[in-house]
């Protein structure tokens, strides 16, 4: 994981100036740091590393045969098998994982992206021509714009280069761009079209895929834990993690987080952590403490969403004790809610045609959302997240499945993700206790204290005047804020990002099917409106 710049067709390039907006992102790629420019100083290529894989030899931006270098961010976990296979009679100067996207460039020119199976932004320069791509899910963050002179700009975060160019985006998921082809669908599932997921459940399928999608990302040169929610997806990973670094021989580290030890959270992740056989650690914060790192927060988020504020807050807390303990790669969750109609406002889908297409738009706003806040609140502390449940491959099983099986049962009305829990209910060799598998969908926000939420909004409330928000429309036409918490947060993004592209980036998440906008569960009538959880 680290941080990538590419600026092209710069007449006249300052490399230390580059060298400068590249360091705004110093936190994503804090062991080393390097630059490549192009022959005839008009195109240059930067890289802040987080060192993963091949820790000794593996510094970039990595050269190909010829004339072609590439900077990576992310993991290319099938890098091993190309070696093997397509790029069998080419040679390699590094064991990192980034080299071969340099080599298949130079065998497939630029189709290839379909070829690589793991998260990925990344720049090949080839003299003055360039390719720049991003993962199918987006899990990996980019971002592009334009400069007066016409000069392109590509970036892992746009802080690196929101000041320099005319007009902000968040570089589409899914596509690769040369300034020949301009961008270019490489990623085209089935499953984008409704209509033709109507496969039969497979339930041992369903298992083994992600069984599958979790052991590939255990490729690692440093140690590896699991972020432990205590909720269906983070248990299933770590019991999944445990299980095969168990066959290994090797100790797996799990984290949690809550404002106690009466956090939601922290007591399902406890039982959970025992039962799995991980060294827990269970990470307490404060309110205040929360508060005080907003600003911040927001800063290395690049967004004012505050479904995302409200989620990282403790994510961005528990990766620095991550961090501090010297681990460098973890396992989540994110991906089930929206492959599974996991949301509690999937519970009021009118039709199971309209719950698969609600499933299918979540998917691809993944980058906007929880890829965003995954990546972003863990990469502040030079924390890579990985995500089992968006697998490419994983994806192609899970959602193709007929959504009249994957709908919540209507009977009871509190069974979500049904199909994934009961794929591990397994009697004979437990996955997990019962009562986790079947535990009700908890939003992160949520699960690590129903007051951090209630406080937040109180304190948010007590600093926004009601002048202010009657002048909300004309302070910000876009995504105009609707509650004193958004307002809250949108004035700190502005100061961070004042322009008006840097806005347009982001995305709010609101629940579909629900009276009450708010994007904390507890806002859904389905939701089991108590404060104490009691684990049997």
């Amino acid at each position: 994981m680290c941080g990538i710049l590419g600026i092209f067709d710069k007449k006249d390039l300052d490399v230390q100036h580059v060298q400068a907006l590249s360091k705004r992102m110093k936190h994503r790629g804090p062991d080393e740091q390097d630059f490549q420019l192009n022959e005839s100083k008009t195109g240059i290529i930067t890289h802040e590393r987080l060192a993963i894989i091949d820790l000794q030899t593996g510094k970039q931006p990595i050269k190909g045969t010829n004339n072609a270098y590439v900077v990576h961010n992310g993991e290319i976990y099938n890098h091993l098998q190309l070696k093997e296979t397509e790029l069998k009679d080419f040679s390699f100067s590094t064991k990192c994982d980034s080299e071969v996207i340099v080599k298949l460039y130079e065998k497939y020119g630029t189709d290839f992206c379909n070829l690589l199976d793991g998260v990925f932004g990344f720049v090949v320069m080839d003299g003055d021509k360039y390719m720049v791509a991003r993962d199918p899910i987006g899990v990996k963050p980019l971002y592009y714009g334009q400069d007066e002179t016409g000069a392109f700009y590509f970036s892992s975060e746009m802080k690196a280069i929101e000041d320099q160019v005319e007009k902000l985006k968040a570089f589409p998921p899914g596509h690769f761009y040369t300034k020949e082809t301009g961008f270019v669908k490489y990623y085209q599932p089935d499953w984008q079209d409704d209509k033709v997921c109507t496969e039969k459940l497979d339930l041992d399928k369903l298992r083994d895929s992600l069984i599958d999608a979790t052991k590939k990302r255990l490729m690692s040169d440093v140690p590896v834990g699991v972020l432990l929610s205590g909720g269906l997806d983070s248990s299933l990973i770590s019991s999944i993690t445990a299980r095969l670094l168990k066959e290994e021989g090797k100790e797996l580290h799990s984290f949690s987080v809550g404002l106690d030890e009466n956090a939601p959270d922290i007591i399902a992740a406890k039982q959970v952590a025992d039962f799995i056989g991980t060294k827990h650690h269970a990470i307490h914060f404060s309110f205040e403490e929360g508060l005080a790192i907003i600003d911040k927060l927001i800063w290395h988020l690049e967004t004012y969403d505050i479904t995302s504020i409200r989620a990282s807050t403790p994510m961005y807390i528990m990766s620095k004790y991550i961090t501090d303990l010297g681990v460098k790669v973890v396992l989540s969750g994110e991906g089930s809610d929206e492959i599974f109609g996991g949301y509690l406002y999937f519970h009021n889908a009118p039709s199971d045609e309209e719950f698969q297409k609600e499933t299918i738009r979540r998917v691809q706003l993944l980058s906007t959302a929880d890829c965003l806040r995954a990546d972003k609140s863990t990469m502040a502390w030079a924390l890579e997240a990985r995500v089992p449940f968006l697998d490419r491959h994983f994806l192609d099983v899970a959602m193709k499945i007929e959504p009249s099986v994957k709908r919540p049962d209507r009977a009871t009305g509190k069974i979500e993700k049904y199909i994934i829990r009961k794929a591990f209910d397994d009697a004979e060799q437990p996955w997990l206790p019962e009562n986790i598998l079947w535990r009700q969908k908890e939003q992160f926000s949520d699960g690590v204290g129903y007051s951090w939420i209630d406080q937040l909004i109180d304190h948010c409330e007590s600093k926004i005047t009601d002048e202010e928000m009657e002048k909300a429309e004309e302070l910000f036409p876009f995504n105009t804020p609707t509650t004193k918490e958004a307002m809250y947060m949108r004035k700190i993004f502005a100061k961070h990002f004042p322009t008006k592209s840097a806005a347009e980036t982001v995305k709010k998440w609101i629940p579909k099917w629900q009276d009450n906008e708010d994007p904390s569960g507890r806002a859904s009538t389905i939701h089991e409106q108590t404060t104490e959880v009691v684990l049997v």
